[in-house]
């Protein structure tokens, strides 16, 4: 027998539960936090896509006594997603299992293991749907010398005034849709300067640490945000081995030196406007929360057990008009 028949393999709600918990808790992937989840039933499907403008015009008319009403109303256009399948397994031989001090734990702590390579397939994912020049209709490019067009100084140039160009990108991205930017994306050494940047220091006020006497900075992503004018300021922390098995570790940030202004809209639903979304199959068996499930079976011919994680979901950007792309941040 080459592998498990379907009778012998068992859909593990509890695996699964600490699959999700582990990808929800892991404050360095911010993927599942910047395009909201949607649960769906069917792995591929059509949603609407209704255009921004078409709410920000004056169609109101004067209306005489006994006459009808102005009529008037939306467009509306139409996108598909189809949710990939996504799969890894990991398998626990008898002699690993007989020398472990407690069963579940062993099981408990490859799940995790299997759910962080999702968080960094997701992640990577993310990065190549959002992360990019060509995908927002804005595009901003940081430069080392003087900006020109749709260009702004770096960041770690001590010249350049962060704050007045997150302003103003948020301002045009405003008057583009009628819907300015609440969050932003960052990569890692991005946020690291930017909190190095003399004039942000000069705007924050500082505070004092829970037991202790001296005056500390309190330069935390909350006081970015609100600096920002920002719902939330998200900073990507999450990194990648790029080295073989075996090889020396190939360590980098998966987000690079990029960051994103989104608007993302506090009730996700289809149809309503906001810069992407995640579509998770919730419809394939046994899946739990962000279409994520994890089976476990015997590999009997290996004298093992094999725990499997198969993630189904689909990015997408759903309205190109509400995101503020910004490449090569800082050096």
């Amino acid at each position: 027998m080459s592998g498990p028949n379907q009778s012998s393999v068992h859909i593990d709600a509890l695996l699964s539960n600490v699959s999700v918990a582990t990808m929800q808790q892991a404050e360095g992937f911010v993927a599942g936090r910047v395009f909201p989840d949607i649960p769906v039933a069917k792995q591929s499907d059509k949603y609407a896509i209704i255009p921004a403008g078409d709410f920000n015009r004056d169609t109101m008319q004067k209306r005489a006594d006994a006459t009808e009403s102005a009529g008037s109303g939306f467009g509306v256009s139409n996108d598909s997603y189809f949710a990939d399948v996504w799969a890894l397994h990991k398998d626990i031989g008898d002699q690993t299992r007989a020398n472990a001090d407690s069963a579940f734990q062993l099981n408990e702590n490859t799940t995790k293991y299997l759910a962080t390579q999702n968080l960094i397939r997701r992640e990577k994912l993310f990065v190549a749907t959002a992360m990019a020049t060509s995908i927002w209709s804005t595009d901003q490019t940081g430069v080392s010398g003087t900006p020109s067009g749709a260009q702004f100084k770096q960041w770690n140039d001590a010249a350049s005034d962060p704050v007045a160009d997150v302003r103003s990108f948020k301002t045009s991205m405003q008057i583009l849709t009628g819907y300015r930017p609440n969050v932003m994306v960052m990569g890692r050494q991005v946020f690291d300067e930017l909190v190095e940047h003399a004039d942000l220091k000069d705007r924050i006020k500082y505070g004092t640490q829970s037991g202790g006497s001296e005056m500390v900075s309190l330069v935390t992503r909350n006081i970015v945000a609100q600096l920002f004018e920002l719902d939330e300021v998200l900073v990507m922390e999450a990194i990648e081995n790029t080295a073989a098995e075996g090889q020396t570790a190939s360590n980098a940030f998966i987000g690079g030196k990029t960051a994103l202004l989104i608007y993302r809209t506090p009730t996700p639903g289809l149809g309503v406007p906001n810069a992407g979304y995640t579509f998770s199959w919730t419809g394939l068996l046994g899946s739990a929360g962000m279409g994520t499930r994890v089976s476990n079976f015997r590999m009997e011919q290996l004298k093992a057990d094999r725990l499997e994680i198969e993630s189904a979901f689909d990015m997408k950007v759903s309205a190109a008009d509400l995101g503020v792309f910004m490449a090569s941040v800082v050096a």
